[in-house]
């Protein structure tokens, strides 16, 4: 009853501002795109949310949108799902609706304060509710364990143990055998922004041009060497796992969860390796927000209540790989290939030597241009094999120009900057 009470204080202070309610929320999400996952949003995570109409858009689609509804106040979307980057521009906009009375219903059913607290984005009210989390992870089957270095640990693998261990793999089979998500639709980019560069470097922009970078792509050539080469056409590693094709994969935990699952016993799933300045990491949190002018607020508002249950905060888990927001606690009948997942996440987290690196933020439509720098360096460098030095200083002009136009400042791990973050 008290929930029910909350809900409807909440519903009547958004429709105070909303137009009546409409047959559909139309909910527009970057994340959960691909078909798969996108069939057990609508079917399963939203079946008791009312008649929503799940849109999925790419980032750069969705801030063109975003831009154009505010511009011409011709709204359609009543709810949006996106990074917690991308939804930052819409904040600094001021485009989103506060949501706190929201957000202090959830602090009291179990969201640990500092998640709730990034929803607010830097501003004095909620800007999203946070609604799930997830990372990117390494995984690999076990009977390639018995190629390991002498002395390494999985849990604590540096660079140069896994680049022996891809030479003995490769000397024992005959093929490469570590693989990566490098190709059209892969996510290579928060690679090198969330683990490469931060490994090696310590940064992201500041130090994309420097000594240590040039030095980190070397090491990467090295790596590449052992590495198979269908990855430039790879876009999701739970297939090729699956399939034999590698042994060793780098990707996000959603695109290895199906073959992890399909097959708990024959894995082993852990953080990524450590290079010189640290261990890289990049914890991924998707947020729900309200755009002002959205037509179906209520609507909104339930579907929010809808995704931030425990239950259902589970089976998103269960379901497509991304973990709870909530604080609660995994279940001891969990499907075994989303908690070896859950394993390597907490592995990750507990790194002495982690280096936490955030989405980009405040780029705007320009995400997609910033992620091609650093595709366009790999592809140049380690593909092409064009000299390191020229490739940085190129790729440097590139991304400081961009940096500039967006007037983006800088995010972890790079120091703050005043004004756009600068490509030292």
């Amino acid at each position: 009853m008290k929930r029910l009470m909350s809900f409807g204080v909440l519903a009547s202070t958004v429709v105070a501002f909303a137009p009546p309610v409409l047959a559909q929320t139309v909910f527009v999400s970057t994340q959960l795109r691909p078909i798969e996952e996108a069939t057990v949003v609508r079917e399963e995570l939203l079946k008791d949310a009312g008649d929503v109409d799940y849109v999925v858009e790419e980032p750069p689609q969705f801030a063109v949108r975003m831009e154009a509804e505010a511009r011409t106040g011709k709204h359609t979307v009543s709810l949006v799902g996106a990074l917690h980057g991308e939804l930052s521009p819409l904040a600094d906009k001021q485009q989103l609706e506060p949501l706190d009375d929201l957000a202090k219903k959830l602090a009291a059913s179990g969201m640990p304060q500092p998640v709730l607290d990034l929803g607010k984005l830097g501003k004095p009210t909620q800007q999203y509710i946070p609604w799930m989390q997830a990372t990117y992870l390494m995984a690999a089957k076990k009977e390639a364990l018995q190629y390991l270095p002498a002395g390494a640990e999985v849990n604590a693998l540096t660079y140069d143990q896994l680049i022996e261990w891809g030479k003995k793999m490769q000397e024992a089979t005959g093929q490469p055998q570590i693989g990566f998500p490098a190709g059209p639709k892969g996510l290579m980019a928060r690679y090198f922004q969330g683990y490469f560069y931060p490994s090696f470097t310590g940064g992201v922009v500041r130090t994309f041009r420097s000594a240590d970078a040039a030095a980190g792509w070397e090491k990467l050539k090295e790596l590449w060497a052992y590495v198979n080469p269908n990855s430039t056409s790879y876009d999701f590693m739970q297939e090729p796992l699956a399939a034999g094709e590698v042994m060793v994969a780098w990707d996000h935990i959603a695109r290895l969860k199906t073959a992890i699952s399909a097959a708990p016993d024959d894995y082993v799933v852990f953080p990524a390796p450590a290079g010189p300045k640290g261990r890289g990491y990049m914890p991924v949190l998707a947020g729900l927000a309200i755009p002002k002018g959205a037509p179906d607020a209520a609507g909104a508002v339930k579907v929010i209540e809808t995704l931030t249950t425990p239950q259902t905060q589970l089976l998103t888990a269960y379901k497509v790989g991304f973990f709870p927001t909530l604080d609660v606690q995994l279940p001891p009948d969990l499907d075994k290939g989303v908690a070896l997942l859950a394993g390597a996440v907490t592995a990750t987290q507990a790194s002495k030597d982690a280096v936490i690196s955030l989405l980009p933020a405040g780029l705007g439509d320009k995400g997609g241009e910033f992620n091609k720098v650093y595709m366009d360096s790999f592809q140049r460098i380690v593909l092409q094999n064009e000299p390191v030095a020229d490739v940085l200083k190129a790729q440097g002009e590139t991304m400081a120009k961009l940096m500039s136009e967006t007037k983006a400042p800088c995010w972890a791990p790079d120091a703050k900057s005043d004004g756009a973050c600068p490509v030292e």
